[in-house]
């Protein structure tokens, strides 16, 4: 397996480097099994992206014009509360909230009591029975760290969409971690984020193309 390893300033820089990264290196193989299956995507092994400044405004790539962009804010605003909290849609299969909500409050009151030099202050999502569901959660966990006085993230998604996925995924877990930053009573830090699965679909592929000549 090729680890390609990216470090970037804020989340739009990290989306850049990404898409370059992916198309460049990118595995090209048609979909056996999952979201989009018989069709064409472009996958990095396994990627590790550090992210120093992740709260830098604004969470959301600007795009070229003609370009439909790949989120909002409108859109992450009302994505959070899939993320935070248990409440399900009708025809959610789950949401990340369900198995994080409990959780968010359990890490904050962990450091708040017990304080910062700890590494049992983990999130995980999903469980034994989320292999058998149609599209299992992508998001497996995020762990936290305090360093420095600063709250940092390590998460994990198994597959991530880089077009349609990435820059939402990312900029609502920014706002969870100044969330829990702010109830803690310690800054915001780093965002390091990882996959075995970073990868472009082929619809989005020219797309990318785009975005890329224009930096």
């Amino acid at each position: 397996m090729n680890i390609t390893t990216i470090k970037a300033r804020d989340l739009s820089e990290a989306w850049f480097l990404c898409l370059g990264k992916a198309l460049e290196q990118g595995y090209e193989y048609k979909i056996d099994r999952g979201s989009y299956t018989g069709q064409r995507r472009k996958e990095l092994d396994m990627a590790v992206i550090q992210i120093e400044y992740p709260g830098t405004r604004p969470l959301v790539p600007d795009v070229p014009q003609g370009v439909p962009a790949p989120s909002t804010m409108e859109y992450v605003e009302n994505y959070l509360p899939y993320l935070m909290t248990s409440a399900c849609k009708e025809g959610e299969q789950y949401t990340y909230g369900q198995y994080l909500e409990k959780q968010i409050e359990k890490v904050i009151q962990m450091y708040k009591r017990d304080g910062y030099n700890t590494n049992q202050a983990y999130m995980a999502v999903g469980n034994e029975n989320s292999i058998d569901l149609p599209d299992p959660p992508c998001l497996r966990m995020i762990d936290t760290r305090i360093r420095d006085g600063k709250l940092n993230f390590v998460v994990y998604f198994r597959s991530w969409d880089l077009w349609a996925g990435f820059p939402s995924n990312l900029a609502a877990i920014q706002l969870l971690k100044e969330y829990m930053a702010g109830e803690i009573g310690v800054e915001d830090g780093e965002i390091v984020a990882m996959s075995k699965g970073l990868h472009l679909y082929e619809y989005a592929w020219e797309l990318a193309k785009t975005v890329i000549r224009t930096k």
